[in-house]
């Protein structure tokens, strides 16, 4: 608040109130309250024509004082949608039509974030609006209609030429990459339609809009740019991660099926950490993924990443039960394969206290259910560290186990210490791979 008994009456636009104090010597028209609001600041952003009038017709009134956030009246009509409002302000000689010079957005740009269409043609048909001028953060009125998804907006600041359509904000993102991460289709089509948008431009950590699609899942939108020739669906951006990868991590199962369609898409195609594709929805629990990489030849489904882990052994540590079950109905996936540091996917379920993960692996006759890992510890010392008294019991009964016998750093596993554990045991996840919508974050 804080503001004077004037600003008041014409921020609510009491106009015989108002009448009345500008007929005073000792108001001043032009006081402005603590955050910087004017009378006519506030009649103008709450759309009072009669008021605006009132304070436009006197010459001790300025018609451009922002307030502390740089924000004059015409911006706070604009944004506000006050079409009456921008046409008394326009139609003044000495109302600046681009705004302060200040962090703030311009009148256009504020019309284009709201989606006042009608207020956004009164500016376009003005000689002096500069329709392609940016805010503080490189943001211009076509950027900021775009962020908000005002497609009609959009096709009439496209109309002109003096509007850069590949103009991107201080990330280097185009309006074309930030359409397509936001999902606004019709949006992306516009700009689609275009021959001087570059459909393969990338952004913030060099990810393309193709790339932002995949990994948003936005369906329609990835369609869009496959029916093109000049976008590279297998380019990957950060941490050398493809669109597969991502729509793979993320559960987009259409999109994983629309990529694994294509000749120029790799299934394999690791990242830095060489995780792969198939590696990466195993990891998440996306069940249904999984089994289309498992459907193909040329997916490698015991591909373990740069510290030894498959697939496999990540599905198990993590229990998705029905994925363990996927790999191990295969004939090419090593079930007691060991990572970098020696641990068995059996060794993963039963540190992690997955029981029903742990009984698939005894089951088999290929699995060492005493298998050390490189610091010399067992499935079943890891179980009873855990606390896992279930499994530690059920790998305890073994016959080519032996629970009295000491890891490598001589200490032993005693059964009875699993009744004393810290956890209870954990439940298998056995219904997994629905798709999902939400982003999983870039670690």
């Amino acid at each position: 608040m804080g503001n004077t008994p004037l600003g008041w009456a014409a921020g609510g636009g009491h106009e015989a109130v108002v009448k009345m104090l500008l007929g005073r010597e000792d108001v001043d028209p032009n006081k402005a309250g603590e955050d910087g609001q004017t009378p006519l600041w506030l009649a103008a952003s709450n759309g009072h024509e009669g008021v605006v009038e009132l304070l436009l017709g006197r010459n001790d009134v300025d018609p451009n004082e922002p307030n502390r956030d740089g924000e004059t009246p015409l911006l706070r009509a604009a944004c506000h949608g006050h079409e009456g409002t921008v046409k008394l302000l326009l139609g003044r000689d000495d109302v600046n039509p681009n705004g302060a010079d200040s962090s703030a957005p311009t009148p256009l740009g504020g019309a284009a974030t709201l989606g006042h269409e009608e207020i956004v043609k009164i500016f376009l048909r003005r000689d002096d609006v500069n329709p392609d001028k940016p805010d503080a953060n490189r943001r211009t009125p076509l950027l900021l209609a775009v962020f908000r998804g005002h497609s009609g907006v959009v096709k009439l600041l496209l109309g002109r030429n003096d509007v850069n359509p590949n103009g991107p904000d201080r990330s280097r993102c185009t309006p074309l990459w930030n359409a397509t991460k936001l999902g606004h289709e019709e949006i992306v089509k516009l700009l689609l339609s275009r021959d001087d948008v570059n459909p393969d431009k990338a952004g913030v950590f060099d990810n393309t809009p193709f790339w932002e699609a995949a990994m948003e899942g936005h369906e329609e939108i990835v369609k869009l740019f496959l029916r093109r020739r000049d976008v590279n669906p297998d380019k990957p951006g950060d941490n050398d991660r493809t669109p597969l990868w991502w729509a793979a991590s993320n559960g987009h199962k259409g999109v994983v099926k629309l990529l694994l369609g294509r000749n120029d898409v790799r299934p394999n195609k690791p990242d830095l950490l060489g995780r792969s594709p198939l590696w990466e929805a195993a990891r998440q629990g996306h069940e249904e993924i999984v089994k289309l990489f498992l459907e193909r030849n040329d997916v490698n489904p015991d591909k373990p990443d740069q510290l030894g882990r498959t697939p496999l052994s990540e599905a198990a540590g993590r229990g998705y039960e029905g994925i363990v079950k996927l790999f191990l109905s295969r004939d090419d996936v090593n079930p007691d394969k060991p990572g970098q540091y020696g641990s068995t996917p059996l060794w993963e379920a039963a540190s992690q206290g997955h029981l029903d993960i742990v009984k698939l692996f005894l089951k088999r006759g290929d699995v060492n259910p005493d298998k050390l890992n490189r610091s010399g510890h067992k499935p079943l010392w890891a179980a009873a560290r855990g606390g896992h008294k279930e499994i530690v019991k059920l790998l305890g009964g073994q016959n080519d186990v032996n629970p009295g016998k000491p890891d490598r750093p001589g200490r032993t596993p005693p059964p009875e210490a699993a009744g004393k554990g810290r956890r209870r045991p954990r439940q298998t996840r056995k219904k997994t791979g629905k798709d999902q919508s939400t982003a999983v974050g870039r670690s």
